[in-house]
Order: structure tokens, then C-alpha cells, then sequence
């Protein structure tokens, strides 16, 4: 007598077809008293898994070696002697999805409880669409050679930035664009990280291929069931964004037409927005916005605010508390290197931003 309770994924079988699949065994072991009962478990629309049940029940001296006494009365179940294994087996659904790495870029000075907002927000919209899995999150802090007024060091920016992000397992911050002299343009940006994914990707794609062929044969088919000899598709680069960067998009000279047109295109955009702002009818009003707005995402804001890191700069040259509106080891650091004075905030003052001088030397 046994008793076997296995899930089987209804994707794959219906139910008429498991219960013939599973005839021959249950009659195998349980001979003429063999009983099948099947059941319906639980469906996850997220994990992407449905499972079914099935109890076979039969006589069989040789099933097992530790007596069990079940609980069920009459028929081969209430055996005294019946012996049980239990047994479980799940078949998981590939997940299709796409995988995407959000990259930020800006000034972050300093760096806001809404600037971190950005990515939970675009995670949350991008998974809502089953079409998307959000793998990693970066934040990329612009050069000094940006030439904003008020822009503090760079290496404050990115201490900063690091600091808050310490207790995020998924946002990092990336140094590679901040400590450059020279500005970067955001396009070289994307293309960059992108580069690296490739690069990364590929190397995994190598060492699996590799591993499959030299391996052992334990590790051969442990290959052959995880499926791992298959190639993984390079994540996508996405630019994350709020409503202003995207309207800055119209700003003449600040951004280059075609750069443009390749970070929509190419890569795609994440737009969080903000109260005043009509993203939509901006898109719109652009030709090549509009040509390209299935790759643009706009994500609303339920629970509005209007952190900016402009605001919080005027509230700490003014002695005011901005505890709360700012994680509090950016706070600290902050006090500790006694930033964002009269003083700093008068930094580049006069000086023209770097994308528009040198756009516009490039149209001369």
C-alpha cells in the first residue's frame, strides 16, 4: 500500500490525459483496489504556475521500508499495515519576460527620497505589464564638467548617492560618468552600460556553453534540466527619467536631434510624472516622440510630492530641516562636509551648461 502526491503543471497536461497517464502505474501498484484522486491547487498569476494533485493508493509490499497508518477509513487507504510516500515534483513556467536594467542620470545634488521613489515606481509600472522584469537599477550621477550652477563635487554627489542606496538590493550607483572631467552625453551613457550587459552576457552565454561540453556528466545533466545550455538574451538599458528631463527634450540645442531619436528608439524611456506637467500632450506635440511612444512609458504618481533636490539645497542654505526628505545618512553627510552653502550655491555661476556650448559650436 503506498500513497503518492505529486503536482503535475496543467500547461502541459489536461486533466483526461493525467489520469490516463497514470493508470497503468496505479495499476502497476495497487492492482484491483487502486483508487486516483485528483485535485485542483492553487493558481498564481505572478508565479506563472498552476498545479494539480493526484493521491494513487494500492497494495505493495515492496513500495517503501517505514509503516505509516493513515487516518482515511475503508478501502486499500485504511490498510493497517499500508505503507506512504510522499513524493513532490513541480514543472516551472519559463519566464518570457524581458529583462530590463533602469539607468538614471543627472546631478543629484544631493541625491532624495524621490530620486529612489523613481525606480520603485518604474519597477512596480513595468512589471504591472507582464511584458518586463526589472533586473537592476542604476544611478549615474553626472561629471563636474556638467557645469550646473550650484553643482557640488562630484565625489560628494557619488558618496552621497552611495550612501543612499546602501540599503537597496537592487539600485546601485555607478561612478563611471561622475568621474570623468569631461561631461558625457547621455546617449554615450546608455551605450556604455549597454555595452557592459552585452559584454557580461555573452561571457555567461560562454562559460555555459563551455561548462556544458567539458563538464562532467553530473554537471551535463543538471544542464540539460535547468535548461542552462540556453543562450541568455542580453537585458535592455532603459532610460529613467521625471516629466522635466522628458520636456527638456524640446530645450533647443541641449540635446542633439538624433540623439534623440536614438535614446527613444534604441533604448526607450521610463517617465515618472509629476503634478503640472502633461507628459502626453508633450509627446504629442513631437513628431519624433510620437513615432516612437510605444517605447516610452509613462508612469503616473499616486502619492504625489514635490521633492526636488533645488528646494532642498534653498532649505539648508536657510538653516530649515529637511530630515525626512532625504535618507539620514545623506543628511549626515551633508553636516559632516558642511555642504550646500551660500557660498557653493553661487559654484559655475555665470558659466554656460557644457551640452549647450558645445551644441552649439557643433551647429556652427
Amino acid at each position: 500500500m503506498f500513497r503518492m502526491i505529486c503536482p503535475l503543471s496543467v500547461h502541459t497536461l489536461g486533466f483526461s490525459r493525467i489520469a490516463r497517464a497514470l493508470r497503468p502505474r496505479v495499476g502497476r501498484y495497487g492492482g484491483p483496489c487502486a483508487d486516483l484522486t485528483v485535485y485542483s491547487g492553487l493558481s498564481s498569476r505572478r508565479g506563472g504556475r498552476r498545479t494539480l494533485g493526484f493521491v494513487m493508493s494500492g497494495n505493495d509490499d515492496r513500495v517503501g521500508s517505514e509503516a505509516h497508518r493513515p487516518t482515511s477509513d475503508g478501502g486499500c487507504i485504511s490498510n493497517p499495515d499500508a505503507i506512504c510516500l510522499n513524493s513532490s515534483y513541480t514543472m516551472e513556467k519559463s519566464d518570457e519576460r524581458t529583462e530590463v536594467v533602469l539607468l538614471a542620470t543627472g546631478s543629484f545634488n544631493p541625491i532624495t527620497v524621490m530620486h529612489l521613489r523613481l525606480f520603485e515606481l518604474a519597477r512596480d509600472h513595468l512589471h504591472s505589464t507582464g511584458n518586463y522584469k526589472v533586473v537592476k537599477g542604476i544611478i549615474s550621477p553626472v561629471s563636474d564638467g556638467y557645469k550646473k550652477k550650484g553643482l557640488v563635487e562630484g565625489p560628494h554627489r557619488l558618496s552621497m548617492a552611495q550612501q543612499a542606496t546602501q540599503t537597496s538590493d537592487w539600485i546601485k550607483v555607478d561612478p563611471w560618468e561622475c568621474l570623468k572631467k569631461d561631461w558625457t552625453e547621455t546617449v554615450a551613457v546608455l551605450r556604455h552600460h549597454q555595452q557592459q550587459l552585452r559584454d557580461m552576457t555573452n561571457e555567461g552565454n560562454q562559460d555555459k556553453k563551455s561548462g556544458y561540453k567539458k563538464g562532467n556528466k553530473r554537471k551535463r545533466e543538471n544542464c540539460q534540466d535547468h535548461n542552462c545550455s540556453e543562450s541568455r538574451a542580453v537585458p535592455q538599458v532603459k532610460l529613467l527619467c521625471g516629466a522635466d528631463m522628458l520636456e527638456s527634450l524640446g530645450t533647443p540645442n541641449l540635446w542633439k536631434p538624433e540623439h534623440i531619436v536614438e535614446i527613444v528608439s534604441s533604448f526607450g524611456l521610463v517617465c515618472i510624472t509629476r503634478i503640472g506637467s502633461d507628459a502626453q500632450k508633450f509627446i504629442y506635440e513631437s513628431d519624433v516622440l510620437w513615432k516612437y511612444r510605444h517605447n516610452i512609458h509613462l508612469v503616473e504618481e499616486w502619492i504625489t510630492n514635490d521633492i526636488s533636490s533645488t528646494k532642498v539645497r534653498r532649505a539648508l542654505r536657510r538653516g530649515m530641516s529637511v530630515r525626512y526628505l532625504l535618507p539620514d545618512l545623506v543628511l549626515d553627510y551633508i553636516k559632516n562636509h558642511d555642504l550646500y552653502s551660500e557660498e557653493s550655491e553661487e559654484k559655475n555661476s555665470g558659466l554656460i551648461l557644457e551640452p549647450l556650448v558645445r551644441n552649439t559650436k557643433d551647429l556652427q
